[in-house]
Protein backbone atom coordinates (compact mmCIF):
# COMPACT_ATOMS: atom_id res chain seq x y z
CA UNK A 1 0.00 0.00 0.00
CA UNK A 2 1.28 3.45 -0.85
CA UNK A 3 0.16 7.03 -1.21
CA UNK A 4 1.29 9.12 -4.14
CA UNK A 5 0.89 12.88 -3.94
CA UNK A 6 1.05 15.28 -6.87
CA UNK A 7 0.09 18.77 -7.92
CA UNK A 8 2.59 20.95 -6.10
CA UNK A 9 4.52 23.71 -7.76
CA UNK A 10 5.35 27.40 -7.88
CA UNK A 11 2.51 29.90 -7.87
CA UNK A 12 2.17 33.63 -7.29
CA UNK A 13 0.40 34.97 -4.23
CA UNK A 14 -3.34 34.95 -4.79
CA UNK A 15 -3.12 31.97 -7.10
CA UNK A 16 -4.49 28.47 -6.78
CA UNK A 17 -3.23 24.91 -6.78
CA UNK A 18 -4.95 21.56 -6.51
CA UNK A 19 -3.12 18.72 -4.83
CA UNK A 20 -4.04 15.10 -5.38
CA UNK A 21 -3.11 11.99 -3.45
CA UNK A 22 -3.97 8.50 -4.61
CA UNK A 23 -3.78 5.37 -2.52
CA UNK A 24 -2.86 2.16 -4.30
CA UNK A 25 -1.98 -1.42 -3.52
CA UNK A 26 -3.77 -4.16 -1.66
CA UNK A 27 -6.48 -1.96 -0.22
CA UNK A 28 -9.53 -3.23 1.59
CA UNK A 29 -10.75 0.11 2.91
CA UNK A 30 -9.61 3.70 3.27
CA UNK A 31 -11.19 5.46 6.21
CA UNK A 32 -10.04 8.99 6.86
CA UNK A 33 -7.76 10.91 4.49
CA UNK A 34 -6.05 14.18 5.16
CA UNK A 35 -3.41 16.75 4.40
CA UNK A 36 -0.55 18.12 6.46
CA UNK A 37 2.24 20.54 5.67
CA UNK A 38 5.68 21.32 6.97
CA UNK A 39 7.41 24.62 6.39
CA UNK A 40 11.19 24.98 6.78
CA UNK A 41 12.15 25.07 10.44
CA UNK A 42 8.65 24.30 11.60
CA UNK A 43 6.79 21.25 12.80
CA UNK A 44 4.41 19.38 10.57
CA UNK A 45 0.90 20.76 10.99
CA UNK A 46 -2.44 19.21 10.25
CA UNK A 47 -4.53 21.09 7.68
CA UNK A 48 -7.57 19.10 6.77
CA UNK A 49 -9.21 15.74 7.12
CA UNK A 50 -12.16 14.06 5.47
CA UNK A 51 -14.02 10.91 6.40
CA UNK A 52 -15.12 8.24 3.98
CA UNK A 53 -18.60 9.67 4.22
CA UNK A 54 -17.38 13.10 3.16
CA UNK A 55 -17.38 14.93 6.47
CA UNK A 56 -14.56 17.46 6.27
CA UNK A 57 -12.66 19.32 8.91
CA UNK A 58 -10.16 22.11 8.21
CA UNK A 59 -8.02 24.12 10.58
CA UNK A 60 -8.98 27.75 11.04
CA UNK A 61 -5.89 29.09 9.29
CA UNK A 62 -7.00 27.68 5.93
CA UNK A 63 -10.79 27.78 6.23
CA UNK A 64 -12.31 29.81 3.45
CA UNK A 65 -9.23 29.36 1.25
CA UNK A 66 -8.66 25.59 1.15
CA UNK A 67 -11.11 22.78 0.65
CA UNK A 68 -10.73 19.02 0.87
CA UNK A 69 -12.61 16.40 -1.10
CA UNK A 70 -12.22 12.76 -2.02
CA UNK A 71 -13.20 10.21 -4.62
CA UNK A 72 -13.77 6.90 -2.86
CA UNK A 73 -13.87 4.95 -6.12
CA UNK A 74 -10.37 6.19 -6.90
CA UNK A 75 -9.10 6.17 -3.29
CA UNK A 76 -7.98 9.70 -3.93
CA UNK A 77 -8.06 12.83 -1.79
CA UNK A 78 -7.77 16.36 -3.11
CA UNK A 79 -6.79 19.67 -1.57
CA UNK A 80 -7.97 22.73 -3.45
CA UNK A 81 -5.95 25.75 -2.39
CA UNK A 82 -7.09 29.21 -3.36
CA UNK A 83 -5.91 32.70 -2.43
CA UNK A 84 -2.50 31.31 -1.67
CA UNK A 85 -0.12 33.31 0.49
CA UNK A 86 3.68 33.20 0.78
CA UNK A 87 3.24 31.71 4.26
CA UNK A 88 1.56 28.69 2.64
CA UNK A 89 4.95 27.71 1.25
CA UNK A 90 5.75 24.24 2.56
CA UNK A 91 6.01 20.58 1.72
CA UNK A 92 2.51 19.15 1.69
CA UNK A 93 1.90 15.57 2.80
CA UNK A 94 -1.15 13.40 2.45
CA UNK A 95 -2.14 10.93 5.10
CA UNK A 96 -4.67 8.13 5.22
CA UNK A 97 -5.76 5.32 7.49
CA UNK A 98 -5.84 2.23 5.30
CA UNK A 99 -6.84 -1.34 5.95
CA UNK A 100 -5.12 -3.67 3.54
CA UNK A 101 -6.33 -7.00 2.28
CA UNK A 102 -3.56 -8.74 4.20
CA UNK A 103 -4.94 -11.23 6.67
CA UNK A 104 -5.02 -9.83 10.19
CA UNK A 105 -4.50 -6.23 9.17
CA UNK A 106 -6.53 -3.84 11.26
CA UNK A 107 -5.19 -0.81 9.45
CA UNK A 108 -2.57 1.83 9.98
CA UNK A 109 -1.57 5.33 8.97
CA UNK A 110 0.19 5.82 5.66
CA UNK A 111 1.97 8.92 4.41
CA UNK A 112 2.63 10.21 0.93
CA UNK A 113 6.06 11.34 -0.13
CA UNK A 114 5.31 15.06 0.04
CA UNK A 115 4.91 17.65 -2.67
CA UNK A 116 6.48 21.10 -2.59
CA UNK A 117 4.27 24.16 -2.77
CA UNK A 118 6.02 27.51 -3.17
CA UNK A 119 4.08 30.76 -3.18
CA UNK A 120 5.95 33.82 -4.38
CA UNK A 121 5.07 37.34 -3.27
Amino acid sequence: VQLQASGGGLVQAGGSLRLSCAASGNIFSVTYMGWYRQAPGKERERLAEITRGGVADLVDSVKGRFSISRDNDKNTVYLQMDSLKPEDTAVYYCNAFIISTNQGDFGKDYWGQGTQVTVSS
